[in-house]
């Protein structure tokens, strides 16, 4: 996988990861106020915060192979 096409995954993973914020907030703010069942906000919860994960993982990926072509260049 090329430099660009790793640094296009990760700025699409980064916009996915903005938008599970976005949706673990509404969860949070269900289970603040104490919904009835609220199985399928914990699971929000979890899938948001796999989702935010694996944008950090390949955003840190994308980062060290930016700064290997730097050091070689």
């Amino acid at each position: 996988m090329t430099l660009r096409t790793s640094a296009q995954r990760s700025f699409l993973l980064g916009i996915v990861a903005l938008a599970a914020v976005v949706v673990c907030h509404l969860a949070l703010t269900d289970i603040w106020h104490g919904e009835g069942d609220l199985s399928l906000e914990w699971r929000v919860l979890q899938i948001g915060f796999l989702v935010i994960v694996i944008a950090l993982f390949s955003a840190m990926a994308t980062l060290r192979r930016v700064l290997k072509e730097i050091r070689t260049t």
